[in-house]
């Protein structure tokens, strides 16, 4: 018996189609989100639309206000750190299990994005390039062979995707990012585990240091003619 791919519900459509917006800052930080427009743009009731919005409220990347209505998330350095946090011990783990149980196929997947990260930005397609950023990553819990790790970040790499897109418009950082991946790749080639994972929490840790705890609006201190709107 040959199985089948179950045909998306309605309220998954319109879920992956705002997230996709924010991911890549057609929609930006803190921007309101009209169900109205939005039902009447995808030709939807409002029903789907509140759903979908529901779900994205679980992933961190809409935020609901009573009497004031949907917004794509904002955050503060504070929490740029908690997620820095997260994600250097959830994916140099991930990095540990998939370079030990299929070092082949990681090496042979992570070579083929990066080259395609580099043909890409060459290009000037930086929305390309920022999809490839977030497949890099999510290699590496492709061939860890831990469901829950796989889970647990699938969850949040929405948020992550959203940050790595805003962090995009920053002078110099998409080159220090490729840089950084090419580091990786090599230290992966040369079956170092010990320097990938240093590589890689190098890499996390400079989006930490790109705010500082102070900052309590990312997306309004970024519109600030000196960096410090929403400082406390």
């Amino acid at each position: 018996m040959t199985g089948f791919e179950r045909p998306k519900l309605l309220t998954e459509t319109v879920r992956d189609h705002l997230r996709d917006l924010i991911v890549r800052g057609d929609l930006k930080l803190g921007e309101a989100i009209s169900e109205r427009q939005l039902a009447e743009r995808l030709s939807v009731s409002k029903t789907p639309v509140r759903e979908a919005l529901a779900q994205l409220r679980s992933e961190g990347l809409v935020q609901i206000f009573p009497q004031r209505g949907a917004f794509v998330f904002t955050l503060g350095g504070d929490e740029v750190a908690d997620i820095c946090d997260f994600r250097q011990p959830i994916e140099t783990a991930a990095v540990r299990l998939a370079i030990a149980r299929y070092p082949n196929d990681v090496l042979f997947e992570i070579s083929e994005v990066v080259d395609e990260m580099r043909q890409r930005l060459n290009e000037g397609d930086v929305k390309r390039y920022l999809d490839l950023d977030s497949r890099f990553h999510m290699t590496f819990f492709k061939y860890c062979g831990n469901s829950y790790f796989v889970e647990t970040y699938r969850r949040y790499s929405g948020k992550i995707a959203a940050l790595r897109t805003h962090l995009a418009v920053k002078p110099t950082h998409t080159q220090l990012s490729m840089q950084e991946h090419e580091a990786i790749l090599d230290a992966v080639r040369n079956g170092s585990v010990e320097e990938t994972v240093w590589i890689l929490n190098q890499h996390i840790d400079r989006t930490r240091t790109t705010y500082t705890a102070e900052i309590t609006d990312i997306a309004a201190a970024d519109s600030h003619p000196n960096g410090k709107a929403g400082a406390k």
